[in-house]
C-alpha cells in the first residue's frame, strides 16, 4: 500500500513538470532522426495487444533502484510496457552482446550507467561507449531547464545540449608508444561532424529555437576542432532563420555559470559535451533532475543525462529518481 501511495505521489509530481515539455517532443525527435527500420534486416520490436517491449539495463550503483521506481510507477499507472531485463557486468563480453542484441530486437532501451573500473586493462572498453558506438547512437540530447519549485542561483534556464556521441576523445584509441609516453587519439570526422550539426539545426528549427552555438577548441586543435567548427558553419548556411555563433569551450563554461540564459541550443564534440552537460545539470539543481537520450537512425536509449553511477549513495534509498522518471517519460513519448 505504501509503495502504491509513493507511486501515485511521484506521478502527480511528474505530470506538471514534464507533460508540457513532452507535448512536442515526438515531433522534434521523431522528425530529426528518421528511422529506416523498415528498410533494414533488424527484427521489428515486439508489440502485443498495444504493448511495447523495452530493454531494461539496470547498470551499477544507483541504477537498479532508480529503475525500480520506474517499474513501480509503470505498474501502478498500468503503462503498456513490458521490460526485458538485461544485466550488464563491465567484466564480461557476453553481457554487453546480449544487451546489444536485445536493443536491436526492441528498438528502445532504458538504462542505468554501467561502471567502468579504472583497474581494468587499457584494452577494456567502456560498456556505455560500446553501446553507443555499436548501435550508432550518434546524438546525445539533454534538455537543461529550470524546474518549478527547485531553487537555484540562476532562473529561466532553457538550454538544449546536443553532443556528438560516437567519436572524439572517447574513441578508445590509446597506447603507450614508449615507456612513460602515452598517446590518446582524438578522432573527428567530417561525416559525423556534419551529421551532428544537421541534427542540432533541425532540432532548433522544429523547436522554434533562435540560436545554435558550436562549442570548440579550434584555436588550439586547429585540424580536429577546426574541422568540427567548419562543418557547423557549412550546415548553418542552410538555416538562415537560425542565428549561429561559436564559442571556445573554456569560455563556454565560464559563461554558463555567469549568465546561462544567453544560450539556446549548443552543439559540441563528445568530451566537451560530457563536461558541459554536467555543468548545466548543476545549474538547474543537480544530476538527479535532468534526463537524457541517445538517438541513432534505428535505436534510442534513455538514461539520466549526467550518466553517474552514484555508488556513494547506492542502496540507501536516498537517490533522487526524478531524472530517471523523466527519462522514462521521454521514452514513452518516443514510443508513440
Amino acid at each position: 500500500m505504501a509503495a502504491s501511495s509513493a507511486a501515485l505521489s511521484m506521478s502527480k509530481i511528474i505530470k506538471p513538470i514534464w507533460c508540457g515539455r513532452l507535448s512536442t517532443t515526438a515531433k522534434v525527435f521523431g522528425a530529426t532522426v528518421s528511422s529506416r527500420r523498415e528498410k533494414s534486416t533488424v527484427p521489428p520490436p515486439a508489440k502485443y495487444g498495444g504493448r511495447h517491449t523495452v530493454t531494461l539495463i539496470p547498470g551499477d550503483g544507483i541504477g537498479p533502484e532508480l529503475l525500480n521506481h520506474v517499474r513501480e510507477l509503470f505498474r501502478f499507472s498500468c503503462v503498456p510496457v513490458d521490460f526485458e531485463v538485461v544485466n550488464v557486468c563491465s567484466a564480461t563480453e557476453d553481457d554487453i552482446n546480449n544487451a546489444i542484441t536485445a536493443i536491436r530486437r526492441n528498438g528502445v532501451a532504458l538504462k542505468g550507467n554501467i561502471e567502468t573500473l579504472h583497474t581494468l586493462p587499457a584494452s577494456h572498453k567502456s560498456r556505455n561507449n560500446l553501446l553507443r558506438t555499436t548501435l550508432d547512437l550518434y546524438a546525445n540530447v539533454m534538455h537543461c531547464k529550470s524546474l518549478p519549485g527547485v531553487q537555484t542561483r540562476h532562473n529561466n534556464i532553457d538550454i538544449m545540449i546536443i553532443r556528438e556521441n560516437t567519436e572524439g576523445e572517447y574513441s578508445s584509441l590509446e597506447h603507450e608508444s614508449v615507456s612513460g609516453v602515452v598517446e590518446c587519439l582524438k578522432i573527428i570526422t567530417r561525416t559525423n561532424s556534419l551529421r551532428i550539426a544537421e541534427y542540432a539545426f533541425k532540432l532548433a528549427r522544429e523547436k522554434g529555437r533562435k540560436r545554435v552555438t558550436a562549442v570548440h577548441k579550434a584555436n588550439i586543435m586547429k585540424l580536429g576542432d577546426g574541422l568540427f567548427l567548419q562543418c557547423c558553419r557549412e550546415v548553418a548556411a542552410g538555416y538562415p532563420d537560425i542565428a549561429f555563433d561559436a564559442m571556445i569551450v573554456d569560455n563556454t563554461t565560464m559563461q554558463l555559470v555567469s549568465k546561462p540564459q544567453q544560450f539556446d541550443v549548443m552543439v559540441m564534440p563528445n568530451l566537451y559535451g560530457n563536461v558541459v552537460s554536467n555543468v548545466c545539470a548543476g545549474l538547474v539543481g543537480g544530476p538527479g533532475l535532468v534526463p537524457g537520450a541517445n538517438y541513432g537512425r534505428d535505436y534510442a536509449v534513455f538514461e539520466t543525462a549526467t550518466r553517474n553511477t552514484g555508488k556513494s549513495i547506492a542502496d540507501r534509498n536516498i537517490a533522487n529518481p526524478t531524472a530517471m522518471l523523466l527519462a522514462s517519460c521521454m521514452m514513452l513519448d518516443h514510443l508513440k
